[in-house]
């Protein structure tokens, strides 16, 4: 990572943060507030979720705007309990990645224990293949409630990214961080060896990951002003979820006041202004990945 971003001009000790939606067509309200941000000029990328319904108006949209910076967010589970979506490349049960219902399942724990891992590497496959087929521009991939993170599976992650030489969400977390996030010992260690054999093979890994809770919409404002005043030097990916309101988010997400904070919050110009005046470098994941395919073979 720190190669790349010498090569595109900045110190290390920069402070650099994408800016980044995330669940860009899980449902229709993501994809009016997400072409408000990107109007006003405060998102630096975001990625869609190509199992879920309203992906077709998402390729759409970037059709029709392809200087957009968009990914694809990697989808494994499928967390609401009245709005579901599944697999894109198979309906077989014994590949684990199916619940009782014909759905993925709920969370990534159930993902972690239960998914045959060649079932998981044709399915992110596919899901990809299935964005660049509609049009778009693919700029990177990340892991829809970080499920493919999980050190049974990122091996699998780390590889499509490779194939396709596209960034990819990793945080280059240590054994301590991983214990600080929940996960067991075990895990942790195996995580921490795993980031480490990944650094050495010159993945991009980011120095950390920020995002304003999903479980309390209050204060909005000053919280993504507190996020911009802690970056620490080098490569922040800002996680944020913006939608409007609608009576579908409503009925569909729990969450949903912390969705639409994220879409009030990012188009207030007073952040704007923080922004900018806080020294900090917002960047996109273009940038990234066409400095990435410069690299010669191997690097």
């Amino acid at each position: 990572m720190q190669t790349v971003l010498r090569q595109l001009g900045f110190a290390a000790d920069d402070r650099i943060v994408i800016i980044h939606p995330d669940d860009i067509g899980m449902c229709q309200a993501t994809l009016p507030a997400y072409a408000e941000l990107v109007e006003a000029g405060m998102v630096s990328s975001a990625t869609a979720m190509t199992p879920c319904p309203w992906f077709p108006a998402v390729a759409a949209y970037c059709r029709a705007h392809p200087e957009v910076d968009m990914g694809v967010h990697l989808t494994l589970a499928s967390e609401w309990d009245v709005y579901r979506w599944g697999p894109v490349s198979t309906r077989d049960p014994a590949s684990g990645l199916l619940d009782d219902e014909g759905y993925f399942d709920h969370g990534p724990r159930q993902v972690w224990e239960r998914a045959d891992i060649h079932a998981v590497e044709v399915e992110i496959e596919a899901q990809l293949d299935r964005a660049l087929a509609a049009g778009l521009d693919v700029t990177h991939l990340d892991s829809h409630m970080d499920t493919l993170v999980h050190p049974r599976l990122v091996g699998a992650y780390a590889r499509l990214a490779q194939e396709r030489q596209l960034p990819a969400l990793i945080v280059g977390l240590n054994r301590h961080q991983f214990l600080e996030r929940g996960f067991d010992l075990r895990v942790a260690d195996e995580a921490g060896r795993i980031a480490n054999e990944l650094d050495a093979a010159g993945l991009l890994l980011f120095a950390d990951l920020r995002m304003p809770p999903l479980d309390d919409a209050s204060d909005r404002l000053n919280v993504c002003k507190r996020i911009i005043d802690t970056l620490v030097p080098g490569l922040t990916l800002l996680r944020i979820h913006p939608a409007h309101d609608t009576p579908e988010l409503r009925a569909m997400a729990p969450d949903w006041r912390c969705r639409v904070a994220d879409y009030e919050t990012f188009l207030d110009p007073e952040l704007h202004r923080y922004i900018r005046q806080a020294g900090v470098h917002v960047v996109g994941y273009r940038a990234l990945r066409d400095q990435l395919r410069k690299q010669p073979s191997g690097s």
